[in-house]
């Protein structure tokens, strides 16, 4: 019976419950939706052969002698008491009989998978169902082993026989008659090879694999087509069996091949990445996403260190989430772990955005996992931008948001065509050339350059910065860009809108808006640029993020009165009303009955500047708190720059301290040892420095 056992493929054991099992209104029997990741691999969870639709039992059972018999051997086996002895299953049984006995963890029980696939049921007839459906678990009589191997006529001989035949397609029917030429063969394993090779390529290089007109006459098919043919036009045996030299139903290049092929690259991928993790420790990064379909998805990688050394950060998949609750994909994430045979225990850090319902201190992803493994530390993923999560702080207050969507709006009316943008370089040209005049500029080589407006992008480092000291330098550019749209009677709809935007923008809350936020910005550009740098200074970085937070702090209690000069100053030069900041403050837009009771000072000093200034503070606290900020700088005491120069002992400490599952009291001590040891042992070597 060991020649059956060259087709097993062995996968560890698995627990999971059986599919749900419908009516198949034609056969009359209970059938499944098939998905064989789905099939209980516990002998004890799975449903009878015969509740599956005769189309496709073969396929379940092909599938059960691929996977190989349950033999878990990492568990240990319940005692049963039998005559005043305990005895259990016994692991040396699967040597005895390594291609059919099963073990059932649910049940404590021993099956047959020879009989399971193909014994018919007939009462008590050669054994009955004992290793098919109830079990064998009476450990003390282990002779009924082989008792129900029997001999060469018996039931379970009879199945083995079935389950050989059933793995050796040469000698199934449907192979007899489908049994074609070893030319035929040859000429398939050609095609296939050059198709894969051609998605292979596109896949590397992350290219489209579609045309738009992909039919025989069109001059570009599409980039898998086109490579095919390259790849004929080149290779004398791959053009003879490819393309119009293929049989009509068996070109493989239809878009269901395609993708076939695309997923089994993606299957080995991500079989590779996690053979290559093992059991090591590694932290996981999300984030959400949506296709052009508009479904939720989540994007999931992992980061872990391989046996070289190296960090290494790999993407596992998209993952279909019914929604982007932290609950919704917490259920995800474990599907995803127990899918690839991860246990949460493992992980060692969670990277996500700003969302709440992925860092919310009660409620979000990172706390539920955190529930689970205290030792998956939460530390914001740099990559996400702190400008985008800063503006977008910014935008839940009502004044910001308005302001920023004005912007958005002049920056498109003005740069709307080439025609605006050469008008709008004509204005500023003209302006230099009159300061220089009146002395207020002064002239040389690289001064006063062309300066250009550019539109804020969520997507670009310091976009929204560049925009608001560009729409600053440029103001008076801009209004007269606005005012000429404005009497330009050919375009009405633009002509509106720029009528708009010309009187919101002068006016003294969009003024002050404006300084306000671009003071705010310019303070946080340094470390938005220095969290976005490939080589990270963990060290810089986190002073800076100190010293941004000193300087939010300092401008909310002292930059008042500056702000203000500031504003006024600017609006005096632009001839736009300053407002008395004693006075009565009235809201645009509502009736002086119904408008609150505030004075300016109030409104622009307590609800809009220091509101916006702690919205921002609010934002840098939840992402560089306590723990995380301790934690990023005692791993920055591991940088080899300058010989070890920030190495600390104490610091590197601390990170072991705060994962008391991997380091006991005792490798404390001896840690302490061997970190001194390592670096002087580093230190030593000329070839290190």
């Amino acid at each position: 019976m060991a020649r059956i056992e060259k087709y097993f493929k062995r996968v560890d054991p698995d627990s999971s419950h059986p599919p749900e099992v419908g009516v198949d209104s034609n056969t009359k029997r209970r059938c499944v939706s098939i998905n064989m990741d789905d099939l209980p691999t516990d002998p004890g969870l799975r449903v009878p052969i015969s509740n599956y639709s005769p189309n496709t039992q073969d396929q379940i059972r092909r599938h059960y002698l691929q996977q190989g018999p349950c033999q878990p051997k990492i568990h240990e086996f319940p005692p049963k008491y039998f005559r005043g002895v305990d005895r259990r299953f016994n692991i040396e049984w699967y040597d005895q009989f390594p291609t059919w006995l099963e073990y059932s963890i649910n049940k404590d029980s021993a099956f047959c998978l020879y009989c399971y696939l193909f014994k018919q049921n007939k009462g008590k007839q050669g054994g009955g169902q004992t290793f098919v459906s109830k079990g064998f678990s009476n450990w003390k009589k282990r002779e009924t082993f082989a008792l129900h191997v029997g001999k060469h006529d018996s039931s379970h001989y009879e199945c083995y026989k079935k389950c050989e035949a059933l793995m050796n397609e040469k000698q199934q029917i449907q192979h007899i008659l489908l049994k074609k030429e070893n030319k035929d063969r040859k000429n398939y394993r050609v095609r296939l090879t050059a198709s894969v090779e051609s998605i292979r390529f596109l896949l590397r290089q992350g290219l489209a694999f579609r045309g738009h007109d992909e039919s025989e006459d069109s001059n570009n098919q599409g980039n898998f087509l086109e490579l095919l043919k390259f790849l004929a036009d080149h290779n004398e045996e791959v053009r003879a069996v490819v393309l119009k030299n293929a049989p009509e139903n068996l070109r493989l290049t239809s878009p269901k091949i395609q993708k076939d092929i695309v997923n089994a690259c993606a299957v080995e991928t991500i079989s590779v990445i996690i053979k290559d993790m093992e059991d090591v420790i590694f932290s996981i990064l999300v984030d959400e996403s949506r296709d052009v379909s508009i479904k939720e998805q989540m994007v999931v990688m992992f980061r872990y260190v391989d046996k070289k050394g190296y960090v290494i950060e790999r993407f596992i998949g998209i993952e279909h989430v019914e929604s982007t609750t932290s609950i919704s994909l917490k259920i995800a994430i474990d599907k995803l772990f127990s899918k690839h045979g991860l246990s949460i225990s493992r992980l060692r850090g969670q990277g996500y955005d700003g969302a709440s319902n992925m860092s919310g201190e009660f409620n979000g992803l990172k706390s539920i996992i955190m529930k689970e493994n205290e030792c998956a530390f939460y530390v914001h993923c740099f990559a996400h931008q702190l400008q985008l999560a800063l503006m977008g702080v910014a935008k839940k207050h009502d004044i910001i948001g308005t302001f920023l969507t004005v912007v958005s709006n002049v920056v498109n009316i003005v740069g709307a065509s080439s025609k605006r943008r050469d008008i709008l370089r004509e204005k500023q040209a003209a302006q230099v050339i009159e300061a220089l005049k009146c002395g207020k500029l002064s002239s040389g080589k690289g001064l006063n350059q062309e300066n250009g407006i550019k539109r804020p992008c969520e997507t670009r480092w310091g976009s929204h910065f560049g925009t608001l000291v560009s729409f600053t330098i440029m103001f008076s550019s801009i209004l007269d860009v606005l005012e000429e749209i404005t009497s330009d009677s050919l375009n009405s709809d633009q002509k509106y809108e720029a009528s708009i935007m010309l009187q919101l923008v002068q006016t003294y809350d969009f003024i002050f808006s404006l300084h306000l936020v671009k003071n705010i910005l310019g303070i946080t550009n340094e470390l938005s640029q220095v969290l976005q740098k490939g080589d990270q200074d963990i060290v810089n970085a986190m002073d800076l993020v100190k010293v941004c937070k000193e300087q939010l702090q300092v401008m909310r209690d002292n930059g008042w009165n500056s702000l203000v000069e500031e504003v006024s100053n600017f609006c005096v030069e632009f001839n736009i009303d300053v407002i008395n900041i004693d006075g009565m403050y009235c809201a645009q837009g509502k009736s002086r009955r119904r408008a609150p009771k505030l004075t300016n000072f109030h409104y622009f000093r307590i609800d809009f500047f220091n509101s916006v200034i702690d919205l921002q503070l609010q934002e840098l606290n939840n992402r560089f708190n306590e723990a995380n900020t301790e934690l990023l700088l005692c791993l920055a005491c591991l940088s080899p720059n300058n010989s070890f120069y920030a190495f600390d002992k104490k610091k590197l400490l601390r990170p072991a301290q705060l994962y008391p599952h991997d380091f006991s009291i005792v490798d404390l001590r001896v840690l302490e040892f061997q970190l001194q040891t390592y670096v002087d042992d580093l230190r030593s070597h000329a070839e290190f420095s």
